[in-house]
C-alpha cells in the first residue's frame, strides 16, 4: 500500500501492529474521542483490505461457507459473518456489503491475502470471481450520530459508489441480528449507540479527503480515539481479541455474525454444540484499570487473581476512554469468580474491576436452543 495522505497531516502519529500505516492519532486523542459521531470526524482505515466477489453464485457460496446467512442480502444492505476452522475456531471475519451486483468483503490488513487465497481455492465450478480490490479501494471509517446519520459531507462526495449503491458498511452490533442470540445479560448493551460506518472510497480521492482535513472542511480522528469508544461497546475485533483457540461464543460475536438455524457450514457443529449443550471455555470481560499510577497496559498481558500467580487470561484491546478512563477487553477463564483482579504490565501490577461481558454460563442455558438443521437444510 502507500503511504497514506493522513499521516502528512498536522500532529499526525503513526499507529503500530496490527494498525501500522495509519495514525494513531493526530495530537489529542482524548478530543478526538468527542469528535467522532456528533462532530462528524472521519478515521483512516486505509490500511485495512477490499474483496470483491461478483458473479450470481456469489451470495449462496459466501452463505454456505460462513456463519452468517447473507444467501437473500439485499442490494445496499451490510452483514458481517465469520469463516470458521472445521472445529469452529474463528479463521476471518468478515464485513459484508453487496450491492446487488458485486460482494464488498472489508477485512482486517493482514487477512486480506489469505482470505483472498483461500476463497479462491474454494470456488469449484461456482459462477464468481474474486479480486483483491485494496489497491483500488480505501477504507475510511466514521461513527454516525444515530442509525440513519448520514456521511459527512466531504466523504460523501468522494464515496464510491457500485451499482447505483453508496459503499457503506453498517455494522450490526448495535442489535441482535436474525437467528443470533446475545451472551451478554444485560438490559442496556453499551453498544446499542455504535453506530459505526465503514465507506470505501477510491484510493486515489485519499488525498484530496486530506486536504478537506487541511481546509477545515471534514474533521479527522486517529485510530486510538475509535479504539475506545470500540472497547467502550463491547466490540470484538479480530485482530485483537481473536487467537488460534478463540470461538464465536467466548467473545459474545454470536450476537451479530452467526445465524443459529440456517444450513450448515464449517464450524457449525461446534457453534451448535457449545450453544446447546455447553459453555465456552473463555469469556470476554471489561476490566476498569486504575489510573493512579498512570500505567496502562498492553495487549497480551496476564490478569491474575489478587494473591496468585496462576494468569486466569490475557489482556486484547486497550484504552483511555474520554469519560471513563483507562479501560480494556480481556479473554479470561470461564469459571473466573473475581469481580477484582490484577494486570501484570512491564511497570507493574495494575488493579482493575471486571465487568461481566460473556456470562459464565453462556451457552446450554441462555436463549432458546435451537435444533441443529440436518446435512444439506436450508433456512432463511
Amino acid at each position: 500500500m502507500p503511504a497514506s495522505p493522513f499521516l502528512e497531516l498536522p500532529g499526525a502519529v503513526a499507529a503500530a501492529a496490527p494498525d501500522d500505516g495509519v495514525a494513531a492519532h493526530y495530537g489529542n486523542p482524548i478530543a478526538e474521542q468527542r469528535m467522532l459521531g456528533p462532530a462528524g470526524a472521519v478515521v483512516d482505515l486505509s490500511h485495512r483490505g477490499v474483496i470483491s466477489v461478483t458473479g450470481p453464485d456469489r451470495l449462496s457460496w459466501l452463505d454456505s461457507v460462513t456463519s452468517q446467512s447473507i444467501r437473500d442480502l439485499a442490494p445496499g444492505a451490510s452483514a458481517e459473518t465469520l469463516l470458521l476452522s472445521a472445529n469452529g475456531r474463528i479463521e476471518h471475519a468478515i464485513r459484508v456489503l453487496d450491492d446487488g451486483e458485486t460482494a464488498w468483503l472489508l477485512v482486517d490488513a493482514g487477512e486480506t491475502a489469505p482470505l483472498e487465497q483461500w476463497l479462491q481455492r474454494m470456488r469449484f465450478m461456482l459462477r464468481v470471481e474474486i479480486a483483491d480490490r485494496s489497491a483500488e479501494f480505501a477504507t475510511v471509517g466514521w461513527l454516525a450520530d444515530g442509525p440513519d446519520g448520514a456521511a459527512p459531507a466531504a466523504l460523501a462526495e468522494r464515496a464510491g459508489v457500485g451499482n447505483g449503491h453508496p459503499l457503506t458498511w453498517r455494522d450490526p452490533w448495535p442489535e441482535v441480528v436474525a437467528g443470533g442470540v446475545q451472551y451478554a445479560l444485560v438490559d442496556e448493551h453499551p453498544g446499542a449507540e455504535w453506530w459505526w460506518r465503514e465507506t470505501l472510497v477510491p484510493r486515489a480521492e485519499l488525498p484530496a479527503l486530506a486536504d478537506a482535513v487541511r481546509a477545515g472542511e471534514l474533521a479527522v480522528a486517529g485510530l486510538l480515539a475509535a479504539e475506545a469508544l470500540r472497547i467502550a461497546a463491547w466490540r470484538p475485533r479480530l485482530s485483537t481479541e481473536v487467537d488460534e483457540r478463540s470461538i464465536p461464543h467466548e467473545l459474545d460475536w454470536m450476537r451479530s455474525a452467526v445465524h443459529l438455524n440456517k444450513g450448515c457450514y464449517r464450524g457449525q457443529e461446534t457453534v451448535a454444540k457449545v450453544h446447546n449443550l455447553g459453555h465456552p471455555p473463555r469469556r470476554l470481560v471489561l476490566l476498569n484499570l486504575d489510573g493512579s499510577d498512570a500505567m496502562l497496559p498492553a495487549s497480551g498481558d496476564e490478569v491474575v487473581v489478587a494473591g496468585g500467580d496462576e494468569a486466569v487470561g490475557q489482556v486484547t484491546s486497550v484504552a483511555v476512554h474520554h469519560e471513563w478512563g483507562p479501560i480494556a477487553l480481556a479473554v479470561v477463564k470461564r469459571q473466573l469468580a473475581a469481580t477484582e483482579v490484577l494486570v501484570r504490565t512491564a511497570d507493574g501490577d495494575v488493579v482493575a474491576a471486571v465487568e461481566e461481558i460473556v456470562s459464565p454460563e453462556a451457552g446450554a442455558t441462555v436463549g432458546r436452543v435451537p435444533r441443529l438443521p440436518r446435512l444439506g437444510a436450508r433456512t432463511r
